[in-house]
């Protein structure tokens, strides 16, 4: 394995430039706040009152000072994460691998570390490698994703660009709360224009993407059309806007109010749809509804090999 070039597998682990933060916090239960931030320092015999300095300014940095000497048992899961963030920044070294360092928290404190770590990345101005299957703290905390399935990487990108332009299903799936919508579509080619069928439903494709060759090679085959939740609109401002071949009936099997938004569970076409709305819509299960999509925002994908069709 090498590290800037040089082979790190016979340099012992406390001389590597290398620091790890792990998933069950790996603290030694024996020692306290200070000791375990202080371990590392030890083993690299620095002096006690340069030890002393870089533990105080990381207990400062993680908000625990004053647990310096509580033992690290007596601590919540939050502040030992912090614990164990601190024991691997003290070192200053030149990357960081985080594993999954806030799947073992509730959801009110990985909100908080979240916060906390992002602010840490900023004030160390050092490289962070974190391991995630929590899509929303990739594109909270990322400059760039690398998503993985099966060992094999399937995109490199920001956030932003991952979510609008995903090279295949499996990231379009990914990325995205709640997951995009697949619907198996029908190709039919009408002179110039292209439409996707569904069941009962026709949507016209935007010029932008139906002169393109790539899609009406697909003419008369079957592709997977991908659509957002938040781009099917129940609001009368955008179905008045929207065109007569951009629209469809859809059933309300269920409705969740999460409070500022509803997620709409339909079903359209013999499809199975998810829909986020405004939560002022009077929409209750059991409704028959009017959808219009914003059809600059469909995301195509081949039916055998789930790679976008660009």
């Amino acid at each position: 394995m090498l590290f800037d070039g040089e082979d790190i597998v016979s340099v012992p682990p406390y001389k590597r430039e290398i620091n790890t933060v792990f998933q069950k916090y790996a603290l030694f239960p024996h020692m306290d706040v200070y000791d375990n931030i202080a371990f590392g320092l030890t083993l690299k015999k620095e002096p006690k009152d340069v030890i002393e300095q870089k533990v105080m300014r990381m207990l400062r940095l993680v908000s625990l000072e004053d647990y310096a000497h509580r033992n690290v048992t007596e601590l919540s899961g939050g502040q030992r994460q912090r614990v164990a963030l601190g024991r691997a920044m003290v070192r200053n070294p030149s990357v960081f691998l985080l594993d999954e360092p806030l799947s073992n928290l509730d959801a009110k404190l990985r909100t908080q570390m979240r916060t906390e770590i992002i602010r840490l990345h900023k004030q160390l101005e050092t490289t962070f490698v974190y391991v995630t299957h929590d899509q929303t703290e990739a594109m909270t905390m990322a400059d760039r994703i690398v998503v993985m399935k099966d060992g094999i990487i399937q995109q490199v990108d920001t956030p932003q660009a991952l979510y609008h332009s995903p090279e295949n299903l499996f990231v379009a799936g990914f990325i995205g709360s709640p997951q995009m919508n697949f619907i198996n579509a029908d190709v039919i080619l009408d002179g110039e224009a292209v439409f996707l069928h569904f069941g009962e439903c026709r949507i016209r494709v935007p010029s932008s993407l139906s002169s393109h060759a790539p899609l009406r090679e697909y003419g008369g085959k079957q592709i997977i059309l991908g659509l957002r939740p938040e781009d099917l609109h129940t609001e009368d401002s955008f179905l008045g806007l929207a065109a007569a071949d951009a629209k469809f009936i859809a059933h309300v099997e269920l409705a969740e109010m999460m409070g500022s938004e509803i997620y709409l569970h339909l079903e359209a076409g013999g499809q199975k749809l998810t829909a986020r709305t405004p939560s002022r819509a009077q929409i209750q299960s059991g409704d028959d509804l009017q959808l219009a999509i914003d059809t600059n925002k469909l995301y195509l994908f081949d039916h055998e090999n789930e790679q976008a069709i660009r």
